[in-house]
């Protein structure tokens, strides 16, 4: 039985981040439950930490002196069932794509669509992760966290974590104050297909229609076709936000460029973007920079060629930022956390 966290000094994260950029922490501590945690502010809170997950949205561009904290837990558990709404608590240390797979040999639907996104459970409410026209705040109940000031653990509910596009409170307000220690879903055993997203619906099709595995299989199959694996290639999938803009820019940039996507927001007189084409049309899909590079599927995932450092990505984001305002007047910002 688990009765203390792990530590580590001086550890080499080049396997724990997806770029594998060499940079070290002075500390790292895996934790498992939420007394271990409790454990590691017992003495006081260090000056500088955070919350390390599975290193797949994050940049380290210098070596970090903090605290790294990693969630390991693995319990995926049903809470509540009422033979069609299915609620189940997921711990922060969860792979989300193990969590989507666990979900459809349950034959449970409302996570199909987010097959295959790196990381882990519980960096899923503070990113708002999507894909193919699902968001985890479809999903999400209640987040569970350890607040570092009260030393307590609480309970926000989704109406309470401002989820939207790629935000959440906790990229704001409960930065650097919280740990999330576990996430509670909402599934349905109804069919819910959802396939009118970019090449969804007929990759499904061609696996013999809209069932739980044959959605997860299309989204499977599509995503490695459009991004490196990080195995091979270091990245952190997306790199940068499709941005949101008025109307009026999005009308004058839609008369100017006629096959430029743009898709509806839920706010108000605003139109999101796709950064992808931008940068494509910026002349920046497949550009090399030494070794980093923009991919040449994908234009949103930069990768590490081999070898590279943060700053050297980095530098690359910014050149690709430049080139899209110069061309199109609109900023794109980053995806990625960056350290």
């Amino acid at each position: 039985m688990r009765i203390m966290a792990k530590e580590f000094q001086s550890v080499d994260l080049r396997d724990r981040n997806s770029f594998h950029v060499v940079q070290h922490a002075s500390r790292l501590v895996e934790f498992e439950t939420t007394e271990e945690l409790r454990a590691i502010f017992a003495a006081g809170i260090p000056p500088r930490w955070t919350v390390l997950a599975g290193g797949n949205n994050i940049l380290f561009t210098q070596d970090y002196d903090g605290v790294l904290l990693t969630p390991v837990s693995q319990q995926i558990r049903i809470v509540a069932d009422d033979g069609d709404r299915v609620r189940v608590r997921v711990d922060a240390g969860v792979e989300w794509d193990d969590l989507v797979g666990w979900a459809v040999e349950h034959d449970l639907w409302g996570i199909e669509n987010l097959s295959l996104i790196p990381g882990k459970a519980g960096a899923a409410p503070v990113q708002n992760i999507g894909a193919y026209g699902r968001e985890a705040k479809d999903v999400i109940e209640r987040v569970e966290m350890y607040c570092v000031e009260s030393d307590s653990m609480l309970t926000l509910d989704a109406a309470h974590c401002e989820f939207g596009y790629r935000e959440s409170v906790f990229k704001h307000e409960l930065k650097g104050r919280v740990i999330i220690t576990a996430i509670e879903i909402a599934l349905s055993r109804t069919p819910q297909p959802h396939l009118g997203y970019g090449d969804v619906e007929r990759e499904v099709e061609a696996r013999g229609g809209a069932s739980l595995r044959n959605i997860r299989e299309a989204i499977i199959a599509i995503r490695r076709t459009k991004l490196p694996d990080t195995a091979e290639l270091g990245n952190a999938g997306s790199f940068f936000k499709n941005p949101v803009v008025d109307l009026a820019v999005a009308d004058r940039l839609k008369a100017q460029w006629p096959d430029m996507p743009l898709y509806p927001t839920a706010e108000a007189g605003k139109a999101k973007l796709a950064a992808g084409w931008l940068i494509d049309r910026a002349g920046m899909k497949g550009f090399r920079d030494g070794r980093v590079g923009v991919h040449e599927r994908q234009a949103l995932v930069l990768v590490n060629l081999g070898g590279a450092t943060g700053a050297e990505v980095l530098a690359l984001a910014r050149k690709v930022q430049a080139a899209v305002r110069e061309k199109f007047g609109v900023e794109i910002d980053t995806e990625v956390n960056i350290l």
